[in-house]
């Protein structure tokens, strides 16, 4: 693989022929040496040229500080095609369709939890459900679950779990337009109807912090991080069974479109198909879908944390500042204008693995952030740090406003698991503070904080290119595993 260093932290490979195909844009690799050299353990490099010979692609494709193998784009990368005629990848998105972080500010501080934090955190795993094929606690009919896959967080609100503020404050105000559950197939309705309002296994946690590190003061004070020791707390999960099923039966309608339509790529896991074709916009719809589960899914999960913080401090969410400061998707395609060799165009940004990050003054942010750019939410480890930092004009250029989405895998599951036994894992974070609540005790080992990248490596390439500013650090007290 031809990977040439062009500037600070930025490594390219050239346009080439791949087999029969040929790359239509280079490819831009974000990184330093020590996250090159991780990006090079697995088949990422290779994933994201072919993402480059896509019908359609403009300007370049891109793999982010984090990114590592994935489902045939690599996690951590991001690619935008022509809106009209460029092509649209399910694999671009993922199986997890609206994966998200949000993150919520507290008036509490370290020493007001630090001596109950396992009480804490007990409440919290009883008042919301996690673990693997984890139900949620409401029982809602196929009606209300149209309706909510339709609507996003309006559906939320309407039924008493947000405020207006918390609509303001999540990315797409919590509604992916163009929604059509009438297109979303039975099975997935069957397997998300029990689903909606879990946390769900893997990587996903909700995890209470401290604030270990304010890096722009200004910045932070506006929304609502004071001072170190401030208690946050972050949720990290998706759309579930859901939005897994909505994949998949996307994939296998657009592999036989494919045959149709002519299109070849040079891994079946690329599938794809035109943005003007009955199949994609058929997809886009049942993404749409599963994007607006996966926002309400982590609503529901907000508002039983309110609850649970409500009944353990014996105050209401109001007297606590349990408000949310905002909450990005990680899998997501979006219809959005960019330039690209100095005309805007309109071009389906794929972004599989990676964080909207956009700069001050762009109208895609709440009014109340207009002028400090959009929240970007980078969570580590249990065992490390989670960034929250601020989007920057750069990034429209470098990256089409995406930023890193986690620390990003260097160990896959499995190996992680024969690695850290779960008992190592949960003594070692014990022994730095740091305490875990798990469903189940595979997940642990999994997740172990060596299976990943280094968090401020990751987050500080964004930083140093201009991409994002970093505004706060946190680090972990409690821990949520499903």
């Amino acid at each position: 693989m031809n990977v040439k260093k062009i500037d600070d932290n930025i490594y390219e490979i050239p346009a080439h022929k791949i087999g029969n195909f040929e790359m239509k844009v280079p490819v831009k690799i974000y990184a330093n040496n020590y996250i090159l050299d991780k990006i090079k353990q697995d088949r990422t490099l290779d994933q994201i040229s072919n993402v480059a010979t896509l019908k359609g692609i403009r300007k370049h494709a891109i793999a982010l500080s984090d990114a590592h193998q994935g489902y045939g784009f690599c996690i951590g990368g991001v690619a935008g095609t022509d809106a009209e005629s460029g092509m649209v990848s399910p694999g671009g998105v993922g199986y997890d369709i609206n994966c998200g972080v949000r993150l919520l500010r507290t008036n509490l501080y370290e020493n007001d939890v630090r001596d109950v934090i396992e009480d804490l955190l007990e409440r919290i795993y009883r008042n919301i459900p996690s673990g693997l094929g984890s139900e949620g606690k409401i029982n809602i009919s196929y009606s209300d679950l149209d309706n909510l896959a339709d609507n996003g967080l309006k559906w939320a609100l309407e039924n008493g779990y947000a405020t207006k503020k918390d609509l303001e404050h999540v990315e797409e105000n919590g509604c992916l337009e163009g929604a059509n559950s009438d297109l979303v197939s039975k099975k997935a309705k069957q397997r998300g109807i029990d689903q909606v309002g879990s946390l769900g296994s893997g990587n996903h946690f909700l995890e209470i912090q401290r604030v270990d590190k304010i890096f722009n003061r200004e910045i932070a004070k506006k929304v609502g991080i004071l001072e170190e020791g401030q208690v946050t707390v972050m949720v990290h999960t998706g759309s579930r069974a859901f939005g897994h099923q909505v994949c998949t039966d996307s994939l296998r309608m657009v592999e036989k479109a494919m045959k149709k339509y002519g299109i070849e790529v040079p891994d079946r896991e690329l599938a794809c198909v035109p943005a003007n074709t009955n199949e994609a916009q058929n997809y886009l719809s049942q993404m749409a879908c599963a994007a607006n589960f996966g926002f309400c899914n982590r609503q529901l999960i907000t508002h039983w944390l309110r609850e649970s913080f409500e009944q353990f401090f014996k105050k209401d969410m109001n007297e606590l500042d349990l408000n949310l400061i905002y909450g990005v998707c990680h899998n997501i395609l979006k219809i959005e204008e960019h330039k690209v060799n100095g005309s805007k165009m309109k071009l389906n940004i794929h972004r599989k693995g990676a964080t909207r990050a956009f700069p001050a003054g762009h109208p895609e942010i709440p009014q109340d952030y207009r002028d400090i750019g959009q929240p970007a939410l980078i969570p580590g480890t249990m065992g490390s740090a989670s960034y929250l930092c601020v989007g920057k004009e750069k990034g429209m250029d470098l990256s089409f406003g995406s930023t890193a989405h986690g620390a990003g895998r260097v160990m896959s599951r499995r190996s992680a698991d024969k690695k850290w036994p779960a008992r190592n894992v949960l003594n070692d974070l014990s022994s730095r503070g740091i305490h875990i609540k798990a469903a189940n005790m595979r997940v642990v080992a999994e997740e172990a904080p060596g299976a990943y990248k280094d968090v401020d490596q990751v987050v500080q390439v964004s930083h140093d290119l201009g991409i994002v500013e970093k505004i706060a650090r946190f680090k972990p007290i409690g821990v949520v595993k499903g």
